[in-house]
């Protein structure tokens, strides 16, 4: 196939955008924002580069479009026609394209939402809390829709998990990009504001572009602490109070914020950053120490700066606003304490009590970050108290709009977050603390592992006792297996603190991760409360239990499909046993941002759960890029939050429960027919003699380890020899980087062939909600993968069986996904989302071709070599950080 001349060339480049039918706007500022990218090329000093991007970014753009072998070969020839100094840079630059295409995208959803705002009925009004709310109530009055509303929680927890492929000062110079994007689209049409923008964005792409996209060191725990506190301080801190504000306002109409709002804060915020040692050296209690106190000193100033901006806008005269005489009490009880400060404040504002309280009450809240004894709060309630003071005094004076406006706002903000900001997690494997505690009972010394573990506890108890009770105290046990691995914590905070000391309030909490512990969870429960401490624990917080379930080592154990419905079936049961002991149960689901740990659209999960497994309580972990997704910018972040809660909300509806339950019952049989062929295919691939060094060699997987991605290790042992050895998530990452998406879909085709039937399966589709979520999620996870490149990866182990066996299934998972959702090709009820992936697509396929040809000379290099080749291995590294970038989603 003959190379394209520069007009043939522009003209298929405008084929295929015009084909994928983006929006005009998002066009023109991918047009824009890879326009001026060029510019950089052209002026970087490396010539001919712009043009050697170009010519691959063409070849991928003609073989994706054709699919014929001879534009595939053209595509694979350029690649590994560069030098690899040029392949270098050639995978940089498409690595920045995609933080620019990922922008534009973003920017276009924010700018959406913004435009749905303004409109009297907003389009998106149909998965909101307020809509959800208006249903709920149709089904079961407006009295319980309001206790189940003002008893909603939604629980997102952040994790550390090495996901985030990108550097923090790649997402600071993407996060100044989308601040210049939306300054350009203020300005005037050619004026010299526009001209301004377009000059700083092309200086700051020039930065991103020369700024090296690979860290040079895995960061500490410590590191990532701070890195996820970006999240609060820049989003999540003013954010959560909006969306607060959004329902009341649906809810109140006119009269919302001249009255007490009916809505009660419904998120809570969790942590394991810094609380999650399991498998992890380098979380240590002191790194948990420096964690909670990182997270304290950011949600302390940033109410400290609430409470004095709301403060200095309070200048409501006493003649009009009098002051009650608990607001009175109130100033001269902070008068004694901080006689200096209240004189000069009074001098400030003589005749405005309200003013004065709360810029006194500011100092405190300063005084409490500082640690200034004299002066601080001990605990969030009594904050809350002086708040509720104030709000009070101004209804009594007649002043709602004052006392349920900005100051309930800043209400919710210390009801959400506390003193703490993130309740901080602790977890730990099972197996360590059955090796500490044989290690106490033996009476010999103690190692530096048991020192240490007893060492959380104490901080626990000091992280209670110095930021409130609700800082920390929940205690995730990994790989429970019986009710004495649960009742070993109890067991070692009391050896921790002695018997005469007050030990920290625990909330110990199972995590099932494997088939067989998913199966044993509801006997394992039935025990572990009948536990003193446990039967304590449960009487003190009115019967509520917390469980945790694992997607990932599930998924890894059984495969996707036989995983999804054990985890079903586990909730089925868990709830029905917890509904017969009267408990509140809250289900805890560890949910990846891949598909094959969990991943996929958190609303239509939890629409699909079984009946009484939610009941107006959600929490799952969110980690890695999804975090930045999901809560990186505000407007996004309030969509979610409210698409989720509004999820929680309708989960326990009569309607949705009855849906789940009815078409459980009537597709059991195909169910069960399903988990035994997908499981069987499963373990007909990774059950194979030599499988696991097979997937080693046929992905990056070894190399994924040399990412400075995050603190965890990534594997338990030294090498792979088995499936045990390695962790989930770069299990998942690897397959996703070679292209394949594995861990996704494996075994869904044997199981819909073996079903047989594809007018019952396409009932499913449309009544089973739990079928759906699975099909649409394994639809995503194909259209991210490439049979083409698939192959090629493949080709690299010396296993054309296992091969054969990968490429089968993927063909029959996609024909049988296409069949079932009653399309002509995968996400065609998904055209946003289709839309984004084939956008992408080839030019993820440039920097594959780059990966692979450097991951074949590091496979073919002589075995007497003494180190890999550290060129080929950075390139391999590169693409790995583009690759991630493209998919918008790694392990």
């Amino acid at each position: 196939m003959r190379e394209p001349t520069p007009t043939e060339a522009i003209d298929l480049v405008g084929r295929f955008e015009a084909g994928q039918e983006i929006p005009e706007r998002m066009r023109a500022d991918v047009r824009m924002l890879g326009s001026l990218l060029g510019r950089v090329l052209r002026e970087s000093g490396s010539p001919g580069l712009y043009e050697d991007v170009e010519a691959l970014r063409v070849a991928t753009i003609q073989a994706y479009t054709d699919e014929t072998a001879e534009a595939f070969a053209r595509a694979e020839a350029i690649a590994d026609s560069f030098t690899v100094q040029r392949a270098d840079e050639v995978a940089r630059a498409f690595t920045c394209y995609f933080h620019l295409a990922n922008l534009a995208e973003e920017h276009q959803r924010v700018r959406i939402l913004r435009e749905r705002d303004g409109r009297p009925e907003r389009e998106d009004a149909a998965d909101s809390v307020a809509a959800a709310f208006v249903r709920l109530a149709a089904e079961v009055g407006d009295d319980t829709a309001l206790r189940r509303l003002q008893a909603l929680r939604f629980h997102p927890v952040f994790t550390a998990h090495p996901t985030e492929a990108r550097r923090r000062a790649i997402s600071a110079s993407i996060r100044r990009l989308a601040a210049l994007l939306d300054e350009h689209e203020r300005s005037a049409h050619g004026g010299a504001d526009e001209r301004r923008a377009e000059r700083r964005m092309i200086e700051e792409i020039d930065t991103l572009w020369r700024t090296a996209p690979l860290r040079p060191e895995k960061p500490s725990p410590t590191d990532e602490v701070r890195a996820i506190m970006a999240v609060f301080d820049e989003t999540l801190f003013t954010t959560v109070p909006h969306v607060y504000r959004r329902v009341d306002d649906a809810l109140q109409g006119p009269a919302a914020g001249g009255r007490a709002p009916v809505v009660r804060p419904f998120v809570r915020v969790g942590s394991w950053v810094g609380g999650d040692r399991d498998g992890n050296p380098f979380v240590t209690a002191s790194v948990t120490r420096k964690a909670a106190a990182i997270a304290s000193e950011h949600v302390l100033l940033g109410l400290e700066r609430a409470a004095s901006r709301i403060g200095r806008g309070l200048t409501l005269d006493a003649a009009t606003t009098p002051p009650s005489d608990a607001l009175r009490g109130l100033w001269q009880r902070l008068k004694d304490a901080d006689e200096d400060a209240a004189s000069e404040v009074a001098k400030r504002s003589p005749d405005e009590p309200h003013r004065r309280v709360v810029l006194l009450l500011a100092r405190k809240i300063a005084a409490t970050r500082t640690r200034n004894a004299d002066l601080a709060y001990r605990e969030p309630d009594e904050l809350l108290a002086d708040l509720r003071t104030v709000q009070d005094s101004l209804v009594e004076a007649g002043a709602p709009r004052q006392a349920y406006g900005h100051l309930q706002q800043l209400i919710w903000q210390v009801e959400t977050y506390g003193f703490h900001l993130a309740e901080l997690e602790v977890r730990q494997h099972s197996a360590v603390h059955a090796k500490v505690l044989a290690e106490i009972e033996s009476g010999e010394p103690l190692s530096e592992q048991a020192l240490e573990v007893l060492e959380v506890f104490r901080v626990v108890a000091h992280i209670q006792k110095r930021y409130g009770p609700r800082a920390a105290g929940r205690y995730i046990v990994s790989f429970t297996q019986s009710a004495d691995d649960l009742a070993a914590v109890h067991r070692l905070a009391r050896h921790a603190v002695g018997e005469d000391a007050v030990a920290p309030v625990l909330d110990v909490i199972p995590l099932f991760e494997t088939f067989a512990d998913l199966q044993a969870a509801p006997r394992i429960l039935a025990e572990i409360v009948e536990h003193p401490e446990f039967a304590a624990r449960l009487a003190a917080t009115g019967r509520r239990l917390e469980v945790m379930l694992g997607y990932s080592d599930s998924s890894k154990d059984v495969g996707p499909v036989a995983a999804n419905l054990a985890l079903y079936e586990a909730q089925q049961r868990i709830a029905a046993w917890a509904e017969g002991e009267g408990i509140e149960l809250t289900l805890f689901h560890g949910r990846g941002g891949a598909l094959g740990r969990g991943g996929g659209p958190a609303n239509s999960a939890v629409l699909a759960q079984p009946p009484h497994s939610v009941d107006g309580r959600f929490k799952l972990t969110e980690q890695g890029e999804v975090i930045f997704a999901r809560y990186g910018d505000p407007a996004i972040a309030m969509r979610h939050i409210d698409q989720v809660a509004a999820a929680v909300l309708m989960a326990s509806a009569p309607s949705n429960e009855a849906r789940n339950s009815a078409a459980a019952e009537r597709f059991e049989d195909v169910a069960a027919t399903m988990d035994v062929a997908s499981r069987a295919r499963f373990f007909a691939l990774v059950k194979a003699p030599g499988f696991a060094p097979w997937f080693a060699t046929v992905t990056p997987m070894e190399e994924i380890g040399l990412l400075a991605l995050g603190s965890r290790p990534a594997r338990r042992g030294l090498s792979v020899e088995s499936l045990e050895d390695l962790r989930a998530i770069p299990w998942v990452f690897a397959w996703t980087q070679a292209r394949i998406n594995l861990a996704g879909w494996f075994g869904l085709g044997t199981a819909l062939e073996s079903v047989g039937d594809e007018a019952r399966l396409r009932s499913a589709y449309d009544e089973w909600p739990l079928f759906r979520t699975l099909i649409d999620n394994v639809a995503m996870s194909l259209a991210k993968a490439d049979a083409r490149i698939a192959r090629r990866y493949l080709e690299l182990g010396d296993r054309d069986d296992l091969a054969a066996l990968v490429v089968e299934e993927m063909e029959l998972t996609r024909s049988w996904v296409v069949r079932v959702t009653g399309a002509t090709e995968l996400l065609a009820n998904k055209p946003v989302l289709q839309r984004a992936v084939k956008l992408r697509s080839p030019y993820v396929d440039a920097l594959s071709l780059l990966q692979l040809r450097a991951l074949r000379a590091l496979r073919d290099a002589p075995a007497e070599a003494s180190a890999p080749d550290p060129e080929q291995q950075r390139l391999l590294l590169l693409s790995v950080s583009g690759v991630a970038a493209g998919l918008q989603n790694t392990g």
